[in-house]
């Protein structure tokens, strides 16, 4: 808590920006007055899952253009109990996909959130898309412009 102002601390890849980014986003800002927002940094993606489509440059700059977040910063490691005491956050919030996974700072005395994603998009699901319909794609694209 900083002057009585619940902060909130959210982190993630965001690349291939989607709606269950956003809807994430938007349930954290609910929880508190300061929202605080890690992108991933290349590096650290590299380390637990295929690179990004989206270069972190790219990424973190979308997360700063959205209207959610009051600061946001690059996020090298998945490892929080420095972040906590740096930056002071009561709240974390993180996708449901990583369930159990930072109940350590519970310890810390922060609230961990797991948002559930439900059913919908996901950055893999539409990589997984684009890779098994990247020719009719294709097709479909170059047909939208005339031979010369």
């Amino acid at each position: 808590m900083i002057s009585k102002k619940t902060v909130v601390y959210t982190s993630g890849t965001f690349d291939m920006l989607h709606i269950n980014h956003l809807n994430m986003i938007n349930y954290a800002r609910g929880l508190g007055d300061i929202l605080i927002v890690g992108v991933n940094s290349d590096e650290l993606v590299n380390k637990y899952k295929t690179n990004p489509i989206i270069p972190f440059d790219e990424r973190i700059a979308l997360m700063r253009a959205i209207k959610g977040p009051d600061i946001v910063i690059p996020q090298h490691s998945l490892e929080h109990s420095n972040k906590v005491k740096k930056l002071n956050f009561d709240v974390f919030v993180v996708g449901d996909d990583w369930v159990g996974k930072f109940d350590y700072l519970i310890k810390l005395g922060v609230t961990v959130v797991y948002f559930p994603y439900g059913k919908g998009v996901s950055s893999t699901k539409l990589k997984e898309t684009l890779k098994s319909n990247y020719k009719t794609l294709k097709d479909k694209s170059d047909s939208h412009f005339p031979e010369f």
